[in-house]
């Protein structure tokens, strides 16, 4: 309890300004409209716009034309109004799942800008900021703007209970999905859970058929399930020429598929991933940007 000294009010006023002095001012509040990718800063609550999306040409993903035309569609339908699906796209690592999302995002877009539709907005939102995912919707709720919220190499591990507060996001809550956001996500789990935490549920449950159910049941909120594999060698060979050809790297094509192939080698694997990153390699031996 302070003491009733009315010489100390002065004080405790100069006090109070210099604090106010010292503290940072708060950040403006972001329009909504003024990007078309943000990123989700649950700290601060804030939406942060990106610039320079980090992406590539939609026609450069190879081997997945079924995954991409499914996804496009879905997409090409939230962003006129219809109804549309959550998403998931699962599978091997460097498959082009969060590439393919990015890419689908700015080819709706770019058709979207013609037609004379307004864009949809992409909003990366972290793994660990997932319980913040009531917080995010509140605040786009009210834009007359369509979302894709998008979550990369989402999955949840063994004490993490944060799954609960998506499964209720999605579908089951008393709000639910706000009619102007969707839900995207990647991750190399089809049901997102790791297999030690579905059979710890087994093997301590008092019900293990229900507790797994319990857990499980997250990836049955996404309406859209898109499995993605790794790339056999012609296709493989196939993303590494488009590459090629789009960025002028100028390779013979038997020296390239020997060079793209002792790389895959080398890698342990043949995927999107690893294709990219043999292009930028040969990219900076032949002094050519990737622009």
């Amino acid at each position: 309890m302070l003491p009733n000294d009315p010489s100390l009010l002065p004080v405790l006023t100069r006090i109070a300004e210099a604090l106010e002095r010292l503290a940072p001012p708060a950040p403006p509040p972001v329009q909504l409209d003024s990007a078309d990718v943000f990123v989700w800063h649950a700290e601060a609550g804030r939406l942060e716009p990106v610039a320079r999306p980090n992406r590539i040409d939609l026609d450069l993903l190879r081997g997945i034309e079924r995954q991409r035309a499914t996804l496009q569609d879905n997409t090409e339908r939230f962003a006129r109004g219809l109804p549309a699906n959550n998403a998931l796209l699962w599978g091997a690592r460097g498959t082009g799942k969060s590439s393919l999302v990015k890419a689908v995002h700015a080819t709706v877009n770019a058709a979207d800008r013609e037609a004379g539709r307004p864009p949809l907005a992409l909003v990366e939102i972290h793994r660990e900021e997932i319980p913040s995912l009531p917080r995010l919707l509140s605040l786009v709720r009210a834009s007359q703007r369509h979302f894709i919220i998008f979550c990369d190499d989402l999955s949840f591990d063994q004490q993490d209970s944060s799954y609960k507060s998506l499964k209720a996001v999605l579908e089951g809550g008393v709000e639910g999905r706000p009619p102007n956001v969707i839900f995207y996500a990647t991750s190399n789990r089809r049901h997102l859970l790791s297999r030690d935490m579905i059979e710890n549920e087994r093997s301590t449950a008092i019900n293990p058929g229900e507790a797994v159910e319990e857990k499980v049941s997250l990836s049955d909120r996404f309406g859209l399930w898109l499995g993605f594999h790794n790339a056999d060698q012609s296709t493989y060979f196939e993303m590494i020429e488009g590459y090629a050809r789009r960025y002028g790297l100028d390779v013979p094509a038997d020296e390239l598929r020997r060079q793209a192939n002792e790389w895959s080698v080398t890698r342990g694997a043949r995927s999107g991933r690893v294709a990219w990153q043999f292009v930028q390699d040969l990219a900076g031996r032949l002094g050519r940007p990737l622009d």
